[in-house]
C-alpha cells in the first residue's frame, strides 16, 4: 500500500505540474495579446506616416518639417515564431526608427506586415525590409523584400502559385499574383535582377525549420495585376 506521506508528495507534485501548466498558458496568451496590440500599432504608424505625407504635400515648399520619423511597434506574436525572434522583436521596441514604406498583405497565409527600408537589423526585427538596390515600393521594377523565416515570413511556407499579394504605399494599393516559388543558393542574386514591369520578390531563408543558419533561400515571385493607364520608370537606390 502507498503510504500517506507518498500520497501527499504525489498530490503536491500533481498540483505543481498543474500550476506550472496554467502559468505557461498564461504567459503564451500574454505574448499573443502584446503581439497583436503591437501589430495594430505598426499598421497605424504606417497610416499616420501616409497622412503626414499627404498633409506636407499641401504645405508651401518653404515651410520646414519632416514628421516621417514615428515611434513604431510592429506585429510580433504568432505561435510559429522562434523564441529568439520574439526576443529580438521585443528588444527592438525600445528604439525609434523611420516609418514603414508600405504594408505587405497576403491574406490567405495570414501575412499583414509593415515594410521598412533596408533588410537588416531593426527593420527585420520589427517587420520585413526592402532590399536596397531593388525597385522602390512606389515604382516600376523588381522590388525585393526580405524577412526572417522564423518570424514574419514563416507563413510563406504555405504560399502557392496564384496567391494574391497586396502592397499598400502612400501612392495607393496594388495587387500582385504569385507566379513562381523556388529554392536557390544564397549567392544566386539573379532573383533580384531588374524587370521592365512591376514585380515583387520575397526572400527568406530555407528550410523554414532548419536548426542553425539555413543554407538556402526561399524565393517567391509575383507580378502586378495590370492597372490601365499608369506607367512609371524604374527607380532604385
Amino acid at each position: 500500500m502507498i503510504s500517506d506521506t507518498l500520497k501527499n508528495s504525489l498530490g503536491w507534485l500533481e498540483y505543481a505540474l498543474y500550476a506550472g501548466g496554467l502559468l505557461m498558458i498564461a504567459v503564451f496568451l500574454l505574448l499573443r495579446w502584446q503581439g497583436e496590440n503591437a501589430r495594430q500599432e505598426g499598421l497605424r504608424a504606417f497610416e499616420q506616416a501616409v497622412a503626414i505625407q499627404q498633409e506636407q504635400a499641401e504645405l508651401p515648399a518653404e515651410l520646414p518639417g519632416d514628421a516621417s520619423t514615428v515611434e513604431v511597434a510592429v506585429p510580433a506574436g504568432q505561435e510559429l515564431w522562434s523564441e529568439a525572434r520574439l526576443q529580438a522583436w521585443e528588444e527592438s521596441l525600445a528604439a525609434t526608427i523611420e516609418a514603414p514604406l508600405a504594408v505587405l498583405r497576403i491574406d490567405r497565409v495570414g501575412i499583414d506586415v509593415p515594410v521598412y527600408d533596408g533588410a537588416e537589423g531593426p527593420s527585420l526585427d520589427r517587420g520585413v525590409g526592402r532590399i536596397r538596390g531593388t525597385a522602390r515600393v512606389d515604382a516600376e521594377g523588381n522590388l525585393g523584400i526580405a524577412g526572417h523565416r522564423d518570424g514574419f515570413f514563416r507563413p510563406l511556407k504555405d504560399i502557392v502559385v496564384g496567391d494574391r499579394i497586396e502592397l499598400e504605399t502612400a501612392e495607393g494599393r496594388l495587387a500582385y499574383r504569385v507566379t513562381s516559388i523556388d529554392v536557390v543558393e544564397p549567392d544566386d542574386v539573379s532573383v533580384l535582377a531588374k524587370t521592365p514591369n512591376r514585380s515583387i520578390t520575397l526572400v527568406t531563408c530555407y528550410p523554414f525549420y532548419f536548426v542553425g543558419h539555413a543554407p538556402q533561400r526561399y524565393i517567391v515571385k509575383a507580378s502586378v495585376e495590370p492597372t490601365p493607364g499608369k506607367t512609371q520608370g524604374v527607380q532604385t537606390l
